[in-house]
């Protein structure tokens, strides 16, 4: 397996495990949740091996997962409220921990990389750099000798719950960052809500995807109306893309907040940056089939002169609504080619809850194809989880190494 030069990168848990889609907490689930008669075409039920040293819950007891046929899924380290993965030059694999403010190395050997941080979530290597998007900065630090030494600040002062004008209400405080193939560097910064305009005349703006120039600058905004747009990956071409949580609770055309309507909408956006895109939120939501395009939010914009919604790109592809797309990353992944692999969280707020996955979208011709379901199974049939992915990233021995929070374990899937 080939790896890009994109790593994981992106979110929404807290200290307190803030639910994925937004501030509420996991729900009890519905007493039951219809499944599909046959698993994803390609996928074979198989067990989890877990290690007898790693089996507490809810790993304590049998757990069979989907998986592509011949494939093996293992627990190899049990990581509580692991978020975003990345592979160090030296093959070490790091874990963030935004809940105890820790990147962890889980492989080869367990230890503290860094401790002490502002909910750290996103990470990448560009060469031997590590960047860590912590939830009011971006810093660098330079790995050697398995450390993170050199420590500087590349963007500052960024908006999470302790900032005084926000006056801790703040849903969507992770970042995620990446460095480009032009050399800068781009993070991500979530809404501080469901439709709260006035984050796009924040200082800085929030709902966007930032800049930081080669060598250093101001951020500035690249794309916009990006609500939560936790996965930040490079594709093969060095173009960026983003997968994004959108909004909950949204009335129908008619401005109607209807339960059947809400389940399916909107649809959650997997999009190309592009310098200046519009990604509409909170005036403009996707709908339809990808390439979705969008129609108003009657909410914020049921005149239309917030926004001319029919006037934005369509987004490239979409996932279900309410699935909450976590860490996003490229990589050519045996028997299925290049393409993106997407930790999918699962929802929170959907009547039948949207099962938590990774998923795999195919690169075709310089754009990602339809997701498809690589790993699930987390779920049962009457909506009670043992697993939630986060992100999904391809290591050096041809494996996909999965974080999950919920579990508090990281995985690995092999051919």
């Amino acid at each position: 397996m080939r790896v890009w030069a994109a790593r994981s990168a992106i979110a929404l848990i807290t200290a307190a495990a803030l639910a994925a889609c937004g501030t509420n907490p996991e729900p009890s689930p519905p007493p039951s949740v219809s499944s599909a008669a046959q698993p994803p075409a390609g996928l074979a039920s198989a067990p989890l091996h877990v290690p007898a040293e790693l089996a507490q819950a809810p790993l304590d007891e049998p757990r069979q997962a989907l998986i592509p046929a011949g494939w093996t899924i293992e627990v190899i380290a049990r990581v509580p409220k692991a978020r975003m993965a990345a592979f160090a030059p030296d093959g070490a694999l790091l874990v963030s921990v935004p809940a105890t403010g820790q990147v962890l190395t889980v492989r080869p050997d367990r230890r503290t990389l860094l401790d002490g941080l502002e909910q750290p979530h996103g990470l990448f290597f560009a060469g031997t750099t590590l960047y860590v998007a912590e939830s009011n900065r971006i810093d660098a630090y330079d790995y050697a000798d398995g450390r993170a030494v050199n420590h500087r600040t590349i963007a500052g002062d960024l908006p999470d719950a302790k900032s005084p004008e926000l006056r801790g209400a703040y849903s969507h405080a992770l970042k995620s960052v990446v460095v480009g193939s032009d050399g800068a560097v781009y993070f991500s910064i979530g809404s501080t809500g469901n439709t709260s305009a006035e984050d796009r005349t924040a200082t800085p703006p929030r709902a966007t995807i930032m800049r930081v120039p080669p060598g250093g600058g101001p951020a500035a905004p690249f794309a916009t109306g990006v609500r939560n747009g936790t996965g930040l990956a490079l594709a093969p071409d060095g173009a960026l893309w983003t997968a994004v949580n959108n909004r909950d609770n949204v009335p129908d055309p008619q401005g109607r907040v209807r339960q059947d309507y809400v389940d399916d909408h909107p649809p959650e956006t997997v999009a190309k940056v592009t310098p200046g895109r519009e990604l509409g939120w909170p005036y403009c939501n996707p709908d339809g089939a990808p390439p979705a395009g969008f129609i108003r939010d009657m909410d914020t914009n049921a005149d239309g002169d917030k926004m001319d919604c029919a006037a934005l790109a369509p987004v490239e592809q979409t996932l279900g609504a309410h699935s909450a797309p976590l860490g996003m990353s490229f990589t050519e992944l045996s028997g299925h080619g290049p393409g993106a692999l997407v930790g999918v969280h699962g929802s929170w707020n959907r009547e039948s809850p949207q099962a938590p996955e990774v998923s795999f979208f195919g690169w075709h011709n310089g754009t990602l194809g339809p997701q498809q379901t690589l790993v699930s199974g987390f779920q049962a049939d009457d909506g009670t989880r043992w697993g939630r992915p986060v992100a999904a990233i391809a290591g050096p021995d041809g494996a996909v190494y999965i974080t999950d929070d919920y579990a508090g374990a990281v995985y690995r899937l092999a051919p």
